[in-house]
């Protein structure tokens, strides 16, 4: 048996809804932890499904929505942002214990690290940076009206509602000092740009979250962040994660897949966003420290909860790491802005 599945009822809805589908059928978690839970599905003909689940356990039923992320996958099906196709959402909880949805299975590989993007042919990494600006480009200029997404969330006041937020769980969740956080809280907030337009914002927007094969992004995965406001808060996002080779150090941590070298610059990935979406990334640096600020304010909540938790001695180190990534990100953040 496999945690978070039930075997028999949930092979049943999928007999039920999927006329393809054909059993028995195999569960095998893909990604797990806090955040939602990936199973690939495999049937008995070699056909294979992805299906995602709420965490186990979880409280939040807003941090986990099933069928807001089963909407935004569905209703960009053709609309030049590569998805995997969506084939059925099941809200009865008498099924699985929770809703959950079951999309397609896209072959490819995920780059988590730098260890992993210098895994790709160096002679790959070049095109596979472009498509990636190149479907942000296509993201952003989608009206969210028209493909049915006009209600996911408020269009305007992204950054006010956004440091609102993350200002309030920082206050909630502080245990010590960080002059960084305050500062760059009070430059956020007093050097807000007017926000132009809006547009579908992944949130998470990332290598992490691409399927990637040959020299093509396959699909954008993890929509569970997306909603409605600020384009270039993606921009600022994407930037800080696109790091090249020796610019952070290791003790920093795991290094972005880009540190292997041979990937676009940031500079290119700018001019050719500017050039697709006529927007000026003049103060881009603004949205990399909003983002680094935001991360760290999230890494705050996550080292609370770890430290009330009582982690024991064979996890002080993950503790220190926690706690020392979180001024890493505000000291990040405050630079930029400097």
């Amino acid at each position: 048996m496999v945690d978070g599945i039930n075997h028999e009822k949930v092979t049943q809805w999928m007999k039920e809804n999927i006329k393809e589908i054909n059993s028995p059928l195999e569960f095998q978690l893909i990604t797990g932890g806090h955040s939602n839970l990936t199973f690939k599905v495999t049937t008995n003909t070699g056909d294979n499904y992805v299906l995602r689940r709420p965490p186990l356990g979880h409280v939040l039923e807003s941090a986990h929505d099933m069928a807001r992320e089963f909407k935004i996958i569905s209703s960009l099906q053709n609309a030049g942002v590569p998805v995997p196709k969506t084939w059925g959402l099941c809200v009865d909880k008498t099924v699985n214990d929770a809703p959950f949805y079951v999309m397609g299975y896209v072959e490819g590989s995920v780059l988590n690290d730098s260890q992993l993007g210098a895994e790709i042919p160096a002679a790959d990494r070049h095109d596979i940076g472009i498509d990636v600006i190149n479907i942000l480009t296509r993201l952003h200029l989608v009206n969210p009206d028209e493909v049915g997404l006009g209600e996911l969330g408020r269009k305007e006041a992204y950054l006010s509602r956004q440091l609102k937020r993350w200002t309030k769980q920082w206050e909630a969740s502080k245990t010590h000092e960080i002059p960084a956080m305050e500062e760059s809280a009070r430059l956020l907030a007093e050097r807000m740009p007017e926000q132009v337009g809006s547009a579908i914002v992944h949130g998470d927007y990332r290598l992490g979250n691409m399927m990637v094969k040959g020299k093509q992004v396959k699909a954008i995965l993890d929509w569970e962040l997306c909603t409605l406001g600020d384009p270039l808060a993606d921009v600022g996002y994407l930037l800080n994660n696109w790091v090249s080779p020796g610019e952070i150090e290791e003790k920093e941590g795991d290094q972005a897949p880009t540190a292997a070298g041979g990937y676009p610059s940031r500079d290119e990935l700018c001019d050719i966003y500017t050039e697709k979406t006529g927007r000026d990334l003049a103060g881009i640096n603004y949205y990399r420290a909003f983002s680094h600020w935001r991360l760290a304010a999230i890494g705050q909540g996550v080292y609370k909860r770890y430290l009330l938790g009582a982690m024991g001695k064979d996890r002080e180190h993950d503790l220190d790491r926690q706690k020392e990534g979180v001024s890493i990100r505000a000291n990040a953040a405050l630079e930029l802005l400097s």
